[in-house]
């Protein structure tokens, strides 16, 4: 059998990963291999023919072996995407969310008593279409919080008092405004937040633990977020930055989106026997595994998380070379990493820290943009490195709500 010699250095496979060689060992590999083939004392000048035929087979075998790189990476869930990605999320029994509306949380005015369907349809000022998620009753108040979710998948923004037109009229139902602006949908799954929730689902396969629970309603269609919490004292414990009142044993479940009997079912199916809950939802469920009609009901509560405004001061330095777009620019980075869709940070979460060392690369990535400073703020006024929404609070931002400073 014939005997292939190179001067090329191989790829190696090792205990700690794939190595390959530098493209200028590469280079010298195949002018090494071109000399011998022609004799020897070959000029090795890649402005040659030979040096040409050498860089071009050198590009090509980088290229290949890059390429092998990323693909031996594609098999460690902390780099994978894609299709590679959807795979092992398929070990887990998981396919990647197709895509999502942006959700709104509505205060609708009326008539004591009236009922608001789930299917209740709203415009903002943009023209874009939003329906309710669940059904909802007006209160004494006169006045409900309904959440609405846009028909069109996407990152569209829906800010404070922008949705405000009833689009199908129902009995009993007067106005509609929003006074926080919307969490933003998105057009698929992204990595960070694929990832994200796959290493949360591990703990979907057990029971009677906050991490199941969590795990479980995620899963619903619809769910954004949710933090859970369990009070294993026999008094009330404050938890979290709002000093959240949380019963004496029970678990506290804090959610946002998603349908209610779908949310109730995924607590029912993983929540401890007997538990007491927090919350201002309940929901009566039936419990149909093993057992025959009529099927026994539990009461099923939980929270349904508070849209919280979150404020960003950029300052970045004046220069010539600053371009004319910057502040759209430096706005959308800053969105992309707070939505969970720049690649590398989910997004911020409810109960979460919110600091701003991971908006730093986003925003340098721009190029030509010295970034002086980043803070952040809950009410616009006091700032901060760094601010944690509380467990009853789900942080949204609009782009009013993010100033860029250039000095």
């Amino acid at each position: 059998m014939t005997t292939l010699r190179t001067a090329v250095p191989g790829v190696t496979i090792t205990e700690t990963g794939l190595l390959v060689p530098e493209i200028a060992d590469v280079l010298a590999g195949r002018l090494t291999d071109l000399d011998l083939a022609l004799g020897g004392g070959m000029n090795k000048s890649l402005t040659s023919p030979q040096g040409q035929i050498a860089s071009s087979d050198a590009e090509i075998i980088a290229e290949m072996q890059d390429k092998l790189l990323c693909l031996f990476n594609q098999m460690n869930p902390d780099f994978s995407t894609g299709r590679f990605q959807d795979g092992i999320g398929r070990i887990y029994f998981m396919d990647r969310i197709p895509g999502r509306g942006t959700l709104v949380t509505a205060q609708c005015s009326g008539a004591v008593g009236a009922v608001i369907p789930s299917g209740s349809m709203a415009v903002d000022k943009q023209g874009y279409q939003y329906l309710s998620v669940n059904e909802e009753v007006i209160g004494p108040s006169g006045v409900v919080d309904v959440v609405f979710q846009n028909l069109v998948n996407g990152p569209i923004a829906c800010g404070s008092n922008e949705l405000t037109q009833i689009y199908r009229a129902v009995p009993g139902w007067d106005s509609v405004t929003n006074a926080a602006p919307g969490v933003q949908g998105n057009d698929v799954e992204s990595r960070a937040a694929f990832e994200t929730r796959r290493q949360q689902s591990v703990s979907r396969n057990a029971k009677n633990t906050d991490a199941a629970v969590m795990a479980a309603v995620l899963d619903v269609p619809g769910v954004v977020d949710a933090w859970v919490w369990s009070n294993r004292d026999s008094v009330v414990v404050v938890k979290g930055e709002t000093a959240y009142p949380v019963k004496p044993k029970s678990i506290f479940i804090s959610v946002y989106g998603g349908a209610n009997d779908a949310v109730a079912q995924a607590i029912l199916s993983r929540a401890f026997p007997g538990v007491d809950f927090n919350g201002d939802i309940s929901v009566t469920v039936e419990q149909r595994d093993g057992y025959e009609s009529p099927y026994p009901t539990y009461v099923v509560g939980w929270l349904r998380a508070v849209l919280t405004r979150v404020y960003f001061t950029v300052n970045v330095q004046n220069s010539d070379t600053l371009p004319s777009d910057a502040e759209t620019e430096i706005r959308k980075a800053v969105q992309a990493t707070f939505n969970g869709e720049d690649g590398r940070n989910p997004r911020a979460r409810i109960g979460s820290l919110i600091g701003v060392g991971r908006y730093y690369p986003s925003v340098t990535a721009l190029g030509d943009i010295n970034v002086t400073s980043i803070s952040v703020s809950l009410d616009g006024l006091t700032w901060q490195t760094g601010v944690t929404m509380g467990i009853d609070q789900m942080p949204t931002l609009q782009d009013s709500d993010i100033a860029v400073v250039i000095a």
